[in-house]
């Protein structure tokens, strides 16, 4: 889907870039990193936002541009607090829930520790879902292999 709009991706200034689930992506073409806070006013408008608890991502959102919060889950909410009025402009969508994270984790935080995806494992997921490529996304993810089995069901639908 090469006509599809960029990936606006908000990475919060203290996520530990040794940690980052998202390394390496940077310097795909669809992938705009941009650091939290911003240094100015963006506009999100009509952009898909993954949140939990709203309407599923699907093949009909193909064309819509991405927007995915990149932090902690402490920091991710002072995030959505501070971008509370350039994500009301966005399209909120939630991923399947079934799937299931390789990415060890020990934060209590997490409103769902079941439904807590690293940001790579996310947006992995979305591209499939949207039928966006999705070649070489993993390949920097320190737990690819693990996540890809736990999720081969789901995701070879």
């Amino acid at each position: 889907m090469p006509d599809a709009p960029a990936t606006i991706i908000i990475r919060h200034q203290k996520e530990n870039l040794a940690k980052c689930s998202l390394k390496g992506i940077s310097a795909r073409a669809e992938v705009k990193m941009l650091r939290y806070p911003l240094k100015g006013p963006i506009d999100l408008t009509g952009r898909i936002a993954l949140t939990l608890d709203a309407p599923p991502l699907s093949r009909d959102d193909a064309d819509t541009g991405l927007v995915l919060l990149d932090a902690t889950w402490r920091h991710a909410e002072r995030m959505t607090s501070g971008l509370r009025r350039e994500l009301a402009t966005t399209i909120p969508r939630s991923l399947p829930g079934d799937f299931v994270t390789a990415y060890p984790r020990c934060q209590t935080a997490c409103p769902d520790p079941t439904r807590g995806l690293a940001s790579i494992e996310a947006l992995f997921i979305a591209y499939h879902l949207l039928g966006r490529d999705t070649t070489g996304l993993l390949d920097h993810y320190l737990w690819h292999q693990q996540f890809l089995e736990s999720n081969a069901a789901l995701l070879s639908c």
